[in-house]
């Protein structure tokens, strides 16, 4: 069965696999699988036709099942509440979250390697204390990806015009090349900071090589030669479920 929302992002389904296709101007079909839950996405050559899609996605089964089933064994952080007690990750440290209500400004202290801090009005709901804690988040990519971007524009000979921030249910960055602008996930701000090194790094040699090929991890392997171990610590990483 097919759901088309246009002819060129549809959905298919295959041995009860949900998957989107995306139509592009591109040389090589590309499949992906992509955390949390182990979505499938498609992205295909305008003049490849369903039925070459659906033989190319077929002859990948096994592989697109090996990965949804790693993904489905990840370990996963439930959905935070925002009370006391709970734990919250920052930069790969682990916390123990203290709420304090008292009326003033919201913000959110560290006050030793064990506890953060955050300081709500009574009655703030937990949505709100989420968005503080978000904005803190944020706060500090502003401190340090400007640092990252002035140490390895230098070293990979590449600059981008802009970078910003998002949320992202299916991945930790991404590059435009055409723009030359970078994006990335406000969820790396609870991962090891060599995470998100790693990750900015890997945008950034997207604007040497588009592709993830042999002479994508070429460069990387050049530039970052842990790489691979940064990738498979976010791989192995909580999930949080959203």
């Amino acid at each position: 069965m097919t759901t088309s929302k246009s002819p060129t992002d549809y959905q298919i389904t295959i041995a009860q696999i949900p998957v989107q296709v995306i139509r592009k101007s591109i040389k090589n079909l590309h499949i992906g699988v992509y955390p949390p839950e182990g979505r499938v996405r498609v992205a295909a050559p305008l003049h490849f036709t369903d039925d070459n899609i659906r033989l190319a996605i077929i002859s990948r089964l096994s592989w697109i099942k090996k990965h949804q089933a790693k993904f489905a064994a990840q370990p996963r952080q439930s959905r935070r509440e925002m009370v006391s007690g709970e734990t919250h990750y920052i930069f790969g440290k682990r916390y123990r979250l203290e709420v304090i209500e008292r009326r003033g400004k919201h913000e959110l202290k560290i006050p030793n390697s064990r506890i953060v801090q955050l300081f709500v009005n009574p009655g703030t709901s937990r949505d709100n204390r989420a968005q503080v804690l978000a904005e803190w988040y944020r706060q500090k990519f502003h401190d340090i990806i400007p640092q990252l971007l002035n140490k390895w524009q230098p070293i990979i000979g590449e600059n981008v015009t802009d970078w910003g921030i998002k949320k992202m249910r299916t991945k930790w960055g991404s590059c435009n090349i055409t723009q030359r602008r970078i994006w990335l996930n406000l969820e790396l701000a609870k991962k090891p900071i060599e995470c998100l090194e790693y990750v900015v790094v890997h945008e950034l040699v997207h604007l040497l090589e588009r592709y993830h090929n042999h002479r994508f991890q070429a460069y990387m392997d050049e530039y970052l030669p842990p790489w691979r171990q940064y990738r498979d610590i976010l791989n192995r990483e909580p999930l949080e479920d959203f």
